[in-house]
Order: structure tokens, then sequence, then C-alpha cells
């Protein structure tokens, strides 16, 4: 931000993220500022910039070059400010919002989450992965979530959505998954689901969850063991050649040993052998082998359209720069949004005009009857203990 230390010259307002990890930046750094009548704005295609003045929100930039107006005029707003020791109550500040996809976010379990499976019984699962974030409401994520800070970073929003979306993983896979063998081939499937469950959480912050991958959940090694031990099972057609085979491994390494333990036990197992394979001879090798196609989820690009957008609330599609629907007549700068059922609510409402819930309803959290535990809204299965919630 150039020139806003001075009385004549008007301000230049512009910012560059060099960190890669900033999702707002406000202007001036410091609190607010005296932004004068005619101060030039400039932003860039992956941003977006909100002006607020005399404490609201007053508008929302696209890219471009903009020319900001407000009351405060060269020299003469610092005569007009004299009864307030030449500080203009007219504060205005710019706030700039990153519109960029937020990449390789990590996300996992601090501590591992309980579940309930059909053959083995309670057992514990830990689950790790990335997920991809990007701001869609720039007006909504700054009045719930970033409020008065100057800048807002992906470290200090990711640790809250890891917790979502561990405490949604729980529900989901305990609605959905029956028990860990049918895992493995279902990841694709399971990170699909999810980010269904996860849209609500994230849009209420003016969030989109553009994408998010599993890309492991393990149980404990015990139970590891005994789903290594099935799959070796799995993998043998016929145990009585499979036994008739070990048996012979074990006969030429007696012939190999040159003592008499060795010879002793090379006698046993030939005078076995006549009735070990009696019946190989009638016996039909019919191998089973069937090809399981793993079938490899690759995410669809979704292409960007700069002309036409869709209406977040009654979702028709409309031009990108309107500033109200055509159609349902709400608009598109979203402020507020109902907590019950995301209708988005106009500046200074009290109760939704949709569900008649007060505007600053809060969600409450789910406490679990039996370790009262403290789970997020919503929550179907407790974190902690998988007691399915009321």
């Amino acid at each position: 931000m150039m020139g806003t230390d001075n009385l004549i010259f008007l301000e230049v307002l512009e910012w560059f993220d060099e960190t890669g990890q900033e999702l707002l930046h406000r202007l001036p750094q410091s609190g607010s500022g005296e932004i004068k009548y005619g101060a030039q704005l400039t932003v860039r295609e992956s941003q977006a910039a909100v002006m607020y003045y005399k404490g609201r929100a007053r508008d929302a930039f696209g890219p471009g070059r903009h020319t900001l107006k407000t009351g405060n005029l060269p020299l003469i707003n610092k005569i007009l400010s004299m009864p307030w020791a030449g500080t203009s109550p007219l504060r205005a500040e710019v706030y700039f919002v990153n519109l960029k996809v937020f990449p390789n976010l990590r996300w996992g379990t601090r501590d591992p989450v309980a579940f309930r499976d059909s053959e083995l019984g309670f057992v514990r699962l830990r689950a790790h992965g990335v997920f991809n974030i990007r701001i869609v409401q720039p007006v909504l994520f700054i009045n719930t979530l970033a409020g008065t800070m100057g800048k807002y970073s992906t470290e200090q929003i990711e640790d809250y959505l890891r917790r979502v979306i561990v405490s949604r993983l729980n529900d989901y896979l305990g609605e959905t998954l029956d028990t860990l063998f049918d895992l493995p081939a279902q990841f694709d499937e399971l990170a699909t689901g999810l980010k269904k469950r996860l849209v609500k959480d994230f849009i209420r912050f003016g969030l989109a969850l553009d994408e998010i991958y599993i890309s492991s959940i393990t149980p404990p090694e015990e139970v590891q063991a005994a789903i290594d031990d099935r799959s070796r099972l799995g993998a043998i057609k016929d145990m009585d050649q499979f036994v008739r085979m070990k048996a012979g491994m074990a006969m030429e390494k007696a012939a190999l040993a040159n003592n008499e333990a060795g010879a002793g036990l090379g006698l046993g197992m030939g005078m076995m052998m006549p009735g070990m394979f009696a019946n190989t001879a009638n016996t039909a090798n019919t191998p089973n082998i069937s090809g399981v196609a793993g079938a490899s989820g690759t995410p669809s690009d979704q292409a960007s359209n700069a002309t036409t957008t869709e209406c977040s609330d009654c979702a028709n599609t409309i031009a990108a720069d309107a500033r109200f629907c055509p159609f349902c007549g709400h608009q598109q700068v979203v402020l507020l949004q109902c907590v019950h059922c995301g209708k988005n609510l106009t500046p200074g409402a009290k109760f939704c005009s949709r569900c008649g819930q007060p505007a600053d309803k809060k969600p409450a959290a789910c406490i679990c009857s039996n370790c009262q535990n403290e789970n997020l809204p919503e929550a179907k299965f407790c974190d902690n203990c998988g007691q399915q919630l009321a």
C-alpha cells in the first residue's frame, strides 16, 4: 500500500502473496486507515477484494483496477477532522482474499477413532490423507472466520478442518462400512462420499472443499496381522494340494540333511507318501484366477467459466458479475448464512426467512452419553468410544 502517511497523495492498493499460504490480507496492515476518495485498487485474477467502510462491508471487487469512493478528501479531510484530533472517523480498510486452490493440506487422526467391525468387533483406526480448499464467498469468510485479523493463513484453520474431516469420516465409516476386510478397495468411494458430507461444514465459512484424498486407514498391528492371515488363506485355492506341497518340501530338506535325525525324518515321510498322494492323479487341477480391477479415482478437472456462475441460493446460472440473482433476488455477496438451513441472510437480519431460526443461533455440540466426549454438531458416532449418538 502506497501513500498512507500523507495528506495530499491518494493511495494505490495492491497485494502479493509471497508465501502461497495466506487466505486473506488486510490493508492497512495495522488497524484501519483514512483511504481517500479516488484511491486506486488493483485486484489480480486470482484475488477478490472487499472494502469495509464505516465498519461495514460496502462492496466486493473482482479482477481489474477500481476507483474507491469514500468521504475522506485530501487536505479538507484533516480540517474537518479537527474535533477528533485530526483523525478522520470515516475509517476504511480493504481485505484481499486469495481465491486460488490451496493444495496438500494434511488431515489425520491425532488419536485413533473407534469403529465397530462386524467380524473383528471393536477396533480403533488411524486415517491420514490430504485435502484442497478454496474460498468461494469472500465476505462470508471474513465475517464468520477471519474477523478483523490482519492476515489469515492455512495454518490457522488447518487444525480445525482436520478435526471436522476426522469426525465426519467416523460417521461415514459407521454408516457405510461393514468390516475392515472390505476397506482396501473402497478408498476412492469413501473419499467421494466423505466429500459430500463435508460440503455444509465448509460452505458455512465461505470455503469449498476442492478435493479430498484418503491415503491410508490402518488398524492396530494385531488387527493387521489377522487381516494378513486371512489374505494368506484366501490365496490358497486347494488346501489338500497345499499340504502335499509342504510335505514334499519338508522331505526334500530332510533328504539334504546328512545326519541321523534327517534320515529318520525322511524314512517317516517316505512311509506317509502313498497315502498322501493316493488321489493326486484323480484330482483335477482347476485353479480359479480372478482379477480385480482397481478403479483409479482420477479427480475430474473442473473447467472455470469466467462469464457465468451459479447462484449460491437457488442454483440457477447467472452472470459472474451480477450483484443480485435475477431468479430469486438474493444478493450474491453473501454476508451471513443461517446455520440451520444454509439460507443467505440479509445484513442485520434477526431471523431466517426460510426456517425462522434466530440468525445468531450457533450449532450445538453433541455430547456422548457413554463417555461424555464432546463431538462436532450433527455428529452421529462418538470420536472417542464409537458409540452411536442420540
